[in-house]
C-alpha cells in the first residue's frame, strides 16, 4: 500500500500575512502618535511664551534679578 502524503506551501500565505499585518500595525500606530500630537499641540505654545532674554546695552546678559547688589 503506496500511501503518499500531499505535502502543500502556506508560505506565500504566511509571508502575505506578515506583511499585510506589518503595514496595519504601522498604519494604527502612525495615526495614533498624529492624533496625539495634534491633540497637544497647542500646549507647547502655551507652557513657555516667548520671553526675550534681558541683556545690557553692550548685549551681555543681565544680572539674574536675585542677585545682592553688593557681590
Amino acid at each position: 500500500m503506496s500511501t503518499t502524503a500531499h505535502r502543500s506551501s502556506d508560505l506565500g500565505a504566511a509571508l502575505t500575512g506578515l506583511i499585510v499585518g506589518a503595514v496595519a500595525l504601522f498604519i494604527i500606530v502612525f495615526t495614533i502618535v498624529k492624533l496625539t500630537n495634534a491633540s497637544f499641540a497647542g500646549e507647547h505654545e502655551a507652557a513657555a511664551p516667548a520671553a526675550p532674554a534681558a541683556t545690557t546695552p553692550t548685549g551681555t546678559p543681565a544680572a539674574p534679578a536675585s542677585a545682592p547688589a553688593g557681590h
